[in-house]
């Protein structure tokens, strides 16, 4: 489907433009929430000022979103095909997209305000499940792809602590006699490098996660089915308007999410911030390539962690550790309820 014929479904359907334009404040929200987690590191080090570092995650998220589906589309599919609508109406299905988006919008509004870095990506997972399990129930759940979610979960855990322990530790030794000062502008320049890479990995990864709620309402219009055997191609001028939305969101900033993953949790110097940066990104490239939907926030946090444990465990702030931890776990079964409770108001309402 073309932009001007998806444009000219959206204007004879009120329900469909609704749940496009929730879907567009969903990653608006993202842009400004989950966004300023790539360079929270670069701002923190001074090693960017914080709005340089913020027009440069925006333009690195637009690049991400375009770049990365070309290469590989796996996590757009996941999405996809996560959950079963069943039997339904093309307009019931419509306004259970609507309620999805929106419970994701209010979630998401809720701890930026609070400036607590919640999971989009997990938000965008409960809402979307909450939503088609009002609908259809337990078998709304496709499990084959809905494991992919946990998978991640544990390999985004392992890779992001890891890989930023290990890359942290090589850094320590290898520059164990070199004059501290000098070494400076190098990784100045590396950390600003490992931050445009950890923007573009965000784009890459939760760009995907939307432009699979966008196809699912065009699978909805052309009565196709997103099961198991069934394929598709990413439409250019998708890639395009949820790249431009995610960048605008970005720019808009959150000074209070780069404050709590940046500054908060663990005092970091540039060596460590690089070595979260390009163990954060490994690991995105990683998940992206094998289709799993990740949480950006929860590997860059990890990644934080594992580079603070290399001096000293007690380098590490676990208050903060613990609120982020909680949050996460509080995301599915939380926004998932109000996923299934805002939907199940809209089909009363909507369907009676």
């Amino acid at each position: 489907m073309g932009f001007l014929e998806f444009w000219g479904q959206m204007t004879a359907n009120p329900l469909l433009f609704v749940a496009v334009m929730l879907t567009m404040g969903v990653i608006l929200v993202n842009g400004w929430t989950d966004a300023p987690n790539a360079i929270a590191t670069c701002v923190v080090t001074r090693c960017m000022p914080p709005k340089a570092a913020i027009l440069m995650a925006a333009v690195f998220n637009f690049l991400g979103v375009f770049v990365m589906t070309k290469i590989s589309s796996q996590v757009t599919e996941t999405v996809t095909k996560m959950v079963n609508f069943g039997e339904n109406e093309k307009e019931t299905i419509i306004i259970v997209l609507c309620a999805a988006m929106l419970s994701i919008v209010i979630w998401a509004t809720l701890a930026w305000v609070f400036g607590i870095p919640t999971s989009e990506s997990h938000a965008l997972i409960a809402g979307l499940t909450g939503g088609a399990m009002a609908l259809n129930g337990f078998q709304a759940i496709v499990w084959s792809q809905w494991s992919k979610v946990l998978i991640g979960i544990v390999i985004s855990v392992v890779l992001g602590f890891g890989l930023s322990w290990v890359i942290g530790k090589l850094v320590t030794v290898i520059c164990y006699n070199m004059n501290r000062p000098k070494t400076e502008p190098f990784f100045k320049g590396a950390q600003i490098a490992g931050a445009a890479s950890m923007a573009f990995m965000h784009g890459a990864q939760d760009g995907q996660k939307f432009m699979g709620i966008i196809l699912l309402c065009v699978f909805t219009l052309q009565g196709t089915g997103t099961g198991a055997g069934s394929t598709f191609s990413i439409p250019t001028w998708l890639m395009i308007v949820c790249s431009v939305v995610m960048g605008l969101g970005t720019a808009i900033g959150g000074k209070k999410i780069i404050k709590s993953v940046g500054m908060d949790m663990v005092k970091l110097e540039k060596y460590q911030g690089f070595s979260a940066d390009i163990a954060s990104a490994i690991s995105l490239v990683f998940c992206s390539v094998f289709g799993l939907p990740v949480s950006t926030t929860h590997v860059k946090t990890t990644s934080i962690m594992g580079v603070g444990a290399v001096k000293r465990v007690s380098a590490i702030n676990f208050g903060v550790v613990k609120e982020m931890v909680m949050t996460w776990i509080l995301t599915f079964p939380g926004c998932g309820l109000l996923s299934f409770i805002v939907t199940e108001i809209f089909l009363k309402i909507f369907i009676g």
